[in-house]
């Protein structure tokens, strides 16, 4: 009974110590974007899934609160992504329409990154959390809340600074979104223009009412 007591405890042990680095990650990752108004970061992006080749493209992110969002590309040059808090507008050059949708409907695997400037709570945000070691930090993979979400499981790479370097996003059918960040910037001057979508002269803005 001793043997099997101390066993016990041993293995509870364990299984705690195991859990704190995933707890001290969320914790750091949740404290450094909640006290943040505002971001910019330089990012790279690969998308891969069904019969499209796979597509690599990078540029510039700013984030404001509450929720604004502005993805600038500079490859390809000129295509944005852009959400105002309410909605998003899709652009890429060339197209003779731009797309709008509500933020809380859209299906672009873009939009679930909105939260770090919103009240990240991970416990609220996600169904379950997991942690796995990564290259100078710690890997944290969310599930998705529920199956009416664009996306299944989103993957941070967070530094011990909880910088988050890496992200990727599993979509509900099997495509994968993959951003590696640098060069992140916390409450820079981010101008509340950059959060207005205008539309090129001749293109129409369409709206769609998503998923």
């Amino acid at each position: 009974m001793i043997r099997f007591t101390a066993w016990v405890l041993l293995t509870v042990a364990t299984t705690l110590a195991a859990d704190l680095p995933l707890t001290d990650a969320v914790k750091s990752v949740e404290t450094r974007y909640n006290r943040a108004q505002s971001l910019t970061l330089i990012f790279s992006e690969t998308y891969s899934g069904g019969r499209r080749p796979v597509q690599n493209e990078s540029g510039t992110l700013y984030l404001r609160k509450p929720g604004r969002m502005r993805w600038e590309y500079k490859s390809p040059a000129g295509k944005i992504f852009l959400s105002d808090g309410k909605n998003v507008f899709d652009y890429t050059p060339g197209d003779d329409r731009a797309t709008k949708s509500k933020l809380t409907v859209t299906d672009d695997l873009r939009a679930p990154l909105a939260f770090l400037l919103g009240k990240l709570e991970f416990a609220k945000e996600f169904s379950r959390l997991r942690g796995r070691p990564g290259e100078s930090g710690l890997w944290i993979e969310a599930d998705a809340k529920t199956d009416n979400l664009a996306y299944t499981k989103v993957e941070f790479l967070a530094l011990p600074s909880g910088e988050i370097r890496r992200v990727i996003i599993t979509g509900q059918d099997l495509s994968r979104l993959e951003f590696a960040f640098s060069a992140e910037k916390l409450n820079v001057p981010v101008a509340a223009e950059l959060f207005i979508f205008r539309a090129p002269a001749g293109v129409e803005v369409r709206e769609e009412t998503g998923r």
